[in-house]
């Protein structure tokens, strides 16, 4: 009885304590949290991670389970029919009949199908209740949240931007936006919403990392490194602002700073899966990574959300691929672009072929030879194009090596321009002033990365698809073919995560019908451009005879020969592409035939190496 006593006596003491502790829990919530009206997607966030925290920290499971509900419920109690500023929609909360529900049923429906993973329910709860209250802030940028989450990104886009319209004040709108656009391949784009989320909300963490993961996409480095390091000091132990650093220092090659960064972040959040995943990128895997794959493997396996899983398959199958191990490896791969695929918008193939029908149509010899009004006699662009993955990378490197030559990176400048003129562009040859504004406009983007170099190498691989527009308005510039065995060109694709606006190479048919297309315009270049327009660089025979071709690579852009670019791996230039890390090596060819080691998995790819 005695010993009884004693054990509910403790029992009671420890009731006391957690009491205690929940209330003033509860007080920092409301004193701090709540404050930030956060939406939905981020309360649960916040829950999700703080849970994770306690638990890391030694806390009793039930009690760490229990202020991770107590935390969104909290958060939750004032904004369940949050309207913005503007005059109210003035239907009542419920129409009353059969299969009607009110407002607030309908948002709470939607919070418990977000906590089920349910994004079909969430999608349909939202959009029966803006058809009650079209002006909901909320439930517009939770909807937005909810189809980015299935891979309908233009309507979560648009979701987005009318909830920033209805209340621009409210900053998770901008964020969300921003963030969407930079990961669905829009850099440019994604700033201004995300400088504007800034500005509403300075201290909010999250925000200065999206942010400067764009202008890591920009190449703006150090303005990025100012954005994460404003993040560490609201949060010093923000694990994506110090993966941001790590990022940052990577691709100016400081490989050592950006693994100890990344471990850093690790340290911080274990289950950190973009962390994990950049560690791979750093340097060739061996055998002695065993324990990395395997914690990769069983973050992967744990439910993590699609595009992370999707990092980490992509890493794993790296780490596969360089111990050899060539099964596994294409199994990683594939699951990735599976992954990746189901959250993209589908590849548009007749599209494409439309495309190339229209270019080859509009851009003939005699259309680019008969005006010459407006044209720009600079001679300082050097075009560097070709599939993606083809070697792009290693020719606008050795060009940057040279002390009058200037690497630019991948400009979005053509694609913008051809998106904006597309009706006028797509069928015909641009007039006299919208040439001059275009050239003035490049030109300018030149001098912006370098106002003395003699020559500024724009490394685009999208530039391949406007080359008659380009010639059109810069008729010396010169122009860099880097052609690669196809099907290692397509598998390096495969085998790469690039941007979801890369739709096509999610599946090896795409890609195969893409790779043709690219060919075909390949080919119309070829034949209309002027002589001594286009150079063809064959990337098999540069890492063979690295001084011929860089001697000829010299000599057709007019500049004279520097042994610095037989060192170009050398060169102290930051490198935004997928290639950061190939790039800073010596030259090598184990790349070359690759796709040998996965002739029995890459199906419709082998038909590409019959038609060459």
């Amino acid at each position: 009885m005695a010993a009884a006593a004693s054990m509910a006596g403790r029992r009671a003491s420890r009731s006391a304590q957690q009491r205690k502790i929940i209330q003033s829990f509860l007080a920092r919530v409301d004193s701090e949290v709540r404050p930030l009206r956060l939406g939905m997607f981020r309360r649960a966030k916040l829950a999700s991670s703080f849970k994770g925290r306690l638990l890391s920290g030694g806390t009793d499971p039930a009690l760490a389970d229990e202020l991770a509900q107590m935390l969104q419920l909290r958060c939750a109690a004032d904004i369940a029919d949050t309207e913005p500023e503007a005059p109210r929609d003035p239907l009542p909360e419920s129409h009353g009949g059969p299969g009607t529900a009110s407002a607030g049923s309908l948002l709470a429906q939607a919070e418990a199908a977000v906590a089920r993973g349910d994004h079909a329910v969430v999608i349909e709860r939202y959009q029966g209740l803006l058809k009650l209250k079209p002006r909901h802030v909320l439930a517009r940028n939770n909807l937005g949240v909810a189809l980015w989450k299935v891979g309908r990104y233009r309507e979560a886009a648009e979701q987005f931007r009318r909830a920033a319209g209805l209340q621009p004040t409210y900053a998770d709108a901008q964020y969300n936006l921003g963030t969407l656009l930079r990961v669905t391949g829009q850099p440019a784009e994604s700033e201004m919403p995300l400088r504007r989320a800034v500005k509403l909300n300075p201290q909010r963490d999250d925000t200065q990392v999206s942010l400067g993961l764009t202008l890591v996409m920009l190449g703006r480095l150090s303005d990025a490194r100012e954005c994460f390091e404003k993040a560490l000091k609201i949060s010093p132990r923000h694990a994506g602002a110090t993966m941001g650093l790590g990022k940052v220092a990577s691709l100016e090659g400081r490989f050592e700073e950006a693994e100890t960064l990344y471990k850093s972040a690790l340290a911080v959040d274990p289950n950190l899966p973009t962390a994990l995943a950049s560690l791979a990128e750093l340097r060739k895997m061996s055998s002695s990574d065993r324990d990395w794959v395997k914690n990769a493997e069983k973050i992967a396996a744990s439910g993590i959300a699609p595009l992370e899983e999707a990092d980490l398959r992509f890493a794993i199958g790296k780490y596969w691929d360089d111990i050899g191990d060539f099964e596994r490896a294409f199994r990683s791969y594939q699951r990735a672009n599976e992954l990746q695929k189901a959250l993209a918008e589908r590849y548009d193939t007749e599209a494409r072929v439309r495309f190339v029908d229209d270019t080859i149509r509009a851009y003939t010899r005699e259309a680019m030879a008969t005006d010459e009004a407006g044209r720009s006699e600079s001679v300082k662009p050097v075009f560097v194009v070709g599939m993606m993955r083809s070697g792009t990378s290693l020719v606008e490197q050795i060009i940057a090596a040279h002390p009058a030559a200037h690497g630019a990176g991948e400009l979005q400048f053509w694609s913008d321009a051809a998106r904006k003129h597309e009706a006028l562009v797509r069928n015909r040859l641009p007039g006299e002033s919208l040439r001059k504004k275009l050239a003035q406009g490049y030109l300018s983007a030149l001098d912006s990365h370098s106002q003395s170099a003699l020559r500024v190498a724009d490394k685009s691989t999208y530039n391949l698809d406007y080359l008659g527009l380009i010639h059109s308005v810069l008729p010396n510039a010169r122009m860099i073919y880097v052609r690669r065995d196809p099907i290692d060109t397509c598998l390096s694709c495969y085998f790469t995560q690039l941007s979801s606006a890369q739709n096509f190479k999610w599946d090896l048919a795409d890609l195969a019908h893409y790779y043709r297309e690219h060919q075909r315009l390949v080919a119309h270049w070829r034949s209309v451009l002027p002589a001594g327009t286009l150079l063809d660089v064959p990337y098999a025979d540069l890492v063979e005879d690295q001084e011929r071709w860089t001697r000829k690579i010299l000599d057709f852009i007019g500049l004279e020969w520097d042994e610095r670019c037989l060192e170009f791996h050398t060169a102290e230039r930051p490198v935004i592409t997928a290639s950061f890390w190939q790039v800073r090596q010596k030259m090598y060819n184990r790349s070359v035939g690759r796709w040998r080691r996965y002739e029995k998995y890459i199906g419709p790819l082998r038909e590409l190496r019959e038609q060459t």
